[in-house]
């Protein structure tokens, strides 16, 4: 018995741990290939550095390992998330270095419509918390804007709805971004479209809308799922433009209806909602134009009665002109007999002074004037010499009387004048000092001096003395 058991041992295939890890990764790719697997998302923490996706799906008795790579990641419509229960299509293989097996996910769908809104609500109350939904952050539309945005598909019966709608109540200019409504690059395309009219410059060739209107078509939930994505939320959040939701049919609602500034149950609706009708606006503004003119027309009246009735409080012109031209008329009548008189005694004077007039008078006393200046005019030539001369002699007896009492003549005599370094006049021998510039000033001109070191009484030593008897001689 025991040599059998050696025996079916030795008869065993030896394999090395890659080689059978590899073999039943062959046997486990060819078994089973592309499957679908349905279960709830686990450990998912979002995309790896790498921009892979690791996580697992369980369902109550078992868990596999799931993967996605980075390529599929991008393209997927609905991007895996914790909690969400899916139906993942993929290959089932292993991972040697963990001997474990995995499926990897080409393509993910919510497992049915009960997953979805469980997401949507999720999604939903995350947002909310974010204050994304707040009705203080919502923009208020402008009344009458001059141009509006729209983010539709160009060829589907929406935008025709809507600029129809527009040309029937007031008519502006409308820009077009074209999007995807439905598929995987709906939520970007949206999102893109609405940063796009964000970016626009105001004056630039393409205008900056006053107005952005989403808008599509009813579907189903599948089908508005791109407008529940948390990208266009944001976008619709960061938006400075205002901007309308018209997206399905009334009844349905996505998240893009929650962050918008206004919900418009329709596409139509929200055309109608962007713009007032224009006959509206001119009936109301031919009101306004009728109420202002008869409110004119009353201050008018009223400003006019307001003054009759001042006027019949004032005295008639009559009455109050009739005391001046009383008073005028009497000066004008006295006027003329003043004049009269008044011409007459001038005239009356005057023939009195003529009575008193002769030729011979006037010529006489035009020739004694005359005679006058003449004498006036000698006198004048003789008292001018006589005058200077007199001036003459009072100035030269001034004039002796200066150099009489000048120092000069003290000077000329044979004495000096001394002054110190700032020009005064020094009297006294104790007010030099040792070593003082002093300035010596004789008849001729001035010598420059410093005091020696001698005492300050009043001597004078040998060499100035011979100096002094030098230049002066002796007065003894």
């Amino acid at each position: 018995m025991a040599e059998a058991t050696t025996n079916l041992t030795t008869n065993l295939v030896e394999y090395t741990v890659s080689e059978l890890s590899f073999a039943l990764k062959r046997t486990v790719e060819e078994a089973y290939g592309l499957v679908k697997l349905r279960g709830e998302i686990s450990n998912f923490n979002g995309p790896h550095s790498s921009g892979h996706c690791y996580f697992k799906l369980k369902d109550e008795n078992a868990v596999i390992d799931a993967l996605i790579w980075r390529s599929t990641f991008q393209r997927l419509k609905f991007k895996p998330e914790q909690g969400l229960e899916v139906v993942a299509k993929g290959r089932v293989t292993t991972y040697p270095n963990k001997s474990t097996y995995q499926i990897v996910i080409d393509d993910l769908e919510p497992a049915g419509i009960g997953a979805l809104m469980a997401l949507l609500e999720q999604r939903k109350r995350a947002l909310a918390a974010e204050g994304l939904f707040d009705a203080n952050r919502k923009l208020p539309l402008p009344y009458l804007p001059r141009i509006v945005g729209v983010v539709t598909s160009p060829t589907g019966a929406v935008i025709r709805d809507i600029l129809h709608r527009l040309a029937d109540r007031f008519p502006c200019h409308v820009l077009v971004w074209p999007v995807r409504v439905q598929g995987e690059t709906c939520a970007v395309e949206v999102a893109a479209a609405i940063h796009g009219f964000n970016g626009l410059i105001v004056g630039a060739s393409v205008p900056r809308p006053d107005l952005i209107i989403v808008a599509r078509g009813g579907g189903s939930l599948e089908d508005l799922w791109g407008f529940n994505e948390e990208i266009v939320a944001r976008a619709v959040a960061a938006s400075t433009i205002p901007l309308i939701s018209a997206v399905g049919h009334e009844t349905d609602w996505t998240i893009i209806d929650l962050v918008a500034d206004f919900r418009a149950p329709t596409p139509t609706a929200a055309a109608e909602r962007a713009v007032p009708v224009r006959a509206d606006l001119h009936i109301q503004v031919t009101g306004f134009g009728l109420r202002v003119l008869g409110c004119l027309r009353r201050l008018v009246d009223g400003q006019r009665n307001l003054l009759l009735a001042l006027a019949r409080g004032l005295p008639r012109r009559s009455e109050i002109l009739a005391l001046p031209r009383q008073r005028f008329d009497g000066v004008s009548a006295r006027l003329g007999r003043e004049l009269g008189a008044n011409a007459h005694a001038h005239r009356v004077a005057l023939a009195r002074a003529a009575t008193r007039l002769r030729p011979h008078l006037v010529r006489n006393a035009a020739r004694g004037g005359r005679d006058r200046l003449i004498r006036l005019d000698r006198s004048g030539r003789r008292a001018l010499p006589a005058l200077v001369a007199r001036s003459r002699q009072r100035l030269d007896a001034h004039t002796g009387l200066l150099n009489s009492l000048g120092y000069h003549n003290v000077l000329a005599r044979g004495f000096t004048l001394t002054r110190d370094a700032e020009g005064r006049m020094l009297r006294r021998a104790a007010d030099v000092h040792r070593g003082e510039r002093l300035d010596i000033e004789f008849a001729d001109g001035h010598v420059p001096a410093q005091a020696d070191g001698g005492d300050r009484k009043a001597t004078t030593s040998p060499k100035r003395a011979r100096m002094r008897d030098e230049k002066q001689g002796t007065l003894l």
